[in-house]
């Protein structure tokens, strides 16, 4: 899509409306009596195209909906009218209660199987559902379309926008960046932590993208980013946007604790300025290689418990919020700042938000990125911005010799392969131990610890740092040949041993590998280790288990069991390869569920 100046504020705010003449309520009314005439009231009342003189509050369907505190207010206008109007389904009307619910919490209660009391949930991106999904033990949900999107970009104070160019200069995700992290420090660039907000993930994967298209050591950038924008981090979208400073002045820009430029929705920007009055408005940057966009999808929740009638009325108002056409309710969701489902650019929204010609406004956005992409990156951040104290536990039995289809490598080789490369995304400030297992490894003991968890950057005894030596350990790691494997009492000790030396301001975990079921009958029992890790588990001091079953012959269901009273999870992966991605999923996934509510 090209780009195109703005249209003067008396043109049309939407593509093709000059064309297409408004429909208006009479002629839809209109429409509906025709149909009455020739097909019969009945009809017409259960298609919900006339309202009845009976009160709808006797036999209306309800419907509850948890909806991203931005968009709630729209969708809430929406239902208010359609209850007013006594909009009809199937011939009862719509009573439709829509709570404000922070994507990132409605998520995490869908992964732990909570109950929750709505029907429909509504976030912000569908990055979220990937998150509610959790271990694949959560409530089912059914994705349904896009109601309304709405691109990510950088809002800047005018003054400085104006150093930055703009209008004319177009600024991607690398430059703006640059900005905020070069010496003289252009301008202070403030952002909503990624495990909370859609708008901050997004934008840090976009962020480490640009970084990978640069060449060179990207992933020390993407680091090197993350952790300059953890220290002018909010908690979330809505106070991100009170770090702004106060007035364009000297003085306000003086005020070093605020910010002149944050990561924001182009709805965010809109709602700003509308709010903004005498302060200070922004003028909104679109990153020239590709904006990321929110897309606000309407999706059912565990649909199975859900009427007929409740599933409909879901349907309906759906297709509500989705309606265009000009004074329906389409122009309440524009009212608000959004943007139509396939992404296209309203004018006034544009322009309400500070975007001016000749900024890529009008571009298609970026390529949405994978959840294997945002796994990754969200797991980058936890690690770079909380440092991390991990036990590492790998699985050295006999059967960790098995050759890896197609790749000429045994099971072992591939999991040293992929532990070496998941130690590269680890900082100095990181610890990491490791410790080995099979059956009577140690004397009677299943297991032994092959490294002290310490700090990676610290100097051993050796004058190598600990990030050398621990390398050098997992090179080392063995098969024990006819080794089995004793999986139940080397993660109670594992475990025990975490709690014991648990490091307050850190993410503590336990990391166990296996390809395997326990096999040592002379240990703990399944039931034993369960009860033992319930009574050492601290939630004032989490350290989650965070399991993973490798290979074929290993049990999920078993590593997920022990793993969850620990607040933890259970991870299988095919491939050993898989092992760094899936390390970094599991612990943006317990971090996330560590964050409170």
């Amino acid at each position: 899509m090209g780009r195109h100046s703005l249209p003067d504020r008396s043109a049309a705010d939407r593509p093709g409306a000059a064309s297409a003449p408004p429909r208006r309520r009479g002629v839809a009314v209109a429409g509906a009596l025709a149909v009455a005439v020739a097909a019969g009231a009945a009809v017409v009342a259960r298609g919900g195209l006339l309202s009845f003189s009976e009160p709808c509050e006797k036999d209306a369907v309800r419907l509850t909906v948890a909806a991203s505190p931005d968009i709630a207010p729209a969708v809430r206008a929406v239902a208010d009218r359609a209850r007013k109007d006594e909009v009809r389904t199937d011939g009862r009307c719509m009573d439709v209660e829509v709570v404000a619910a922070d994507s990132y919490k409605v998520a995490n209660t869908v992964a732990a199987g909570g109950k929750t009391p709505y029907q429909v949930w509504l976030p912000d991106s569908d990055l979220w559902l990937d998150r509610a999904k959790g271990a694949g033990d959560g409530i089912p949900l059914t994705p349904g379309d896009s109601v309304a999107t709405s691109p990510v970009g950088f809002a800047v104070v005018p003054s400085a926008a104006k150093a930055l160019g703009w209008p004319d200069k177009q600024l991607g995700w690398s430059d703006m960046v640059a900005a905020a992290m070069g010496s003289e420090g252009v301008v202070r660039l403030g952002a909503a932590d990624p495990a909370r907000s859609a708008t901050g993930l997004l934008a840090l994967t976009a962020i480490g993208a640009s970084s990978a298209d640069q060449g060179g050591d990207s992933d020390t950038r993407a680091a090197q980013t993350a952790k300059i924008l953890s220290e002018r981090m909010s908690q979330s979208d809505p106070k991100v946007s009170e770090t702004l400073v106060r007035d364009d002045s000297a003085a306000g820009q003086g005020d070093t604790e605020r910010n002149q430029a944050l990561i924001l929705s182009e709805q965010a920007a809109f709602a700003h300025n509308e709010k903004a009055a005498g302060g200070t408005k922004v003028d909104l940057f679109y990153p020239k290689d590709g904006a990321p966009q929110l897309n606000y999808p309407w999706t059912l929740v565990d649909e199975t418990s859900m009427t007929v009638e409740q599933s409909r009325t879901a349907l309906r108002l759906m297709t509500l919020l989705k309606d265009s056409s000009s004074g329906g309710p389409g122009d309440v969701l524009a009212a608000h700042g959004f943007r139509p489902p396939d992404g296209s650019a309203v004018a006034r929204v544009v322009r309400a938000a500070g975007g001016e010609a000749p900024q890529p406004y009008a571009d298609a956005p970026a390529t949405a990125p994978t959840a294997a992409e945002l796994q990754e990156v969200l797991g980058m951040w936890t690690i770079t911005v909380q440092s991390a104290r991990l036990s590492t536990v790998v699985d050295a039995s006999g059967s960790m010799a098995t050759p890896v289809p197609g790749s000429g490598e045994s099971r072992m080789d591939v999991t040293k392969e992929s532990l070496l490369q998941a130690l590269s995304q680890f900082t100095d400030d990181d610890e990491i131990g490791l410790w080995e297992f099979a059956t009577t490894l140690d004397g009677a003991k299943d297991y032994r610890e092959l490294t002290p968890t310490a700090r990676l950057g610290d100097r051993t005894a050796s004058g190598a740092t600990h990030r050398e030596e621990l390398a050098a350990a997992f090179d080392e790691l063995e098969p024990v040949p006819n080794g089995a494997t004793g999986l139940y009492d080397t993660t109670l000790a594992a475990y025990r041993a975490a709690v014991a030396s648990y490091v307050p301001g850190k993410f503590n975990a336990v990391v166990i590998l296996t390809d395997g079921s326990n096999q040592d009958e002379n240990g703990i029992s399944r039931s034993g280790l369960i009860q033992q890790l319930k009574a050492l588990a601290d939630p004032e001091h989490p350290v989650p288990v965070l399991a993973i079953a490798v290979g074929p012959d290993a049990d999920r269901e078993e590593v997920a069991e022990i793993a969850k009273v620990t607040g933890g999870g259970g991870y299988e992966v095919s491939d050993p390869a898989e092992i760094q991605s899936v390390i970094l999923q599991a612990i943006m996934t317990a971090s996330q569920a560590a964050i409170p509510e």
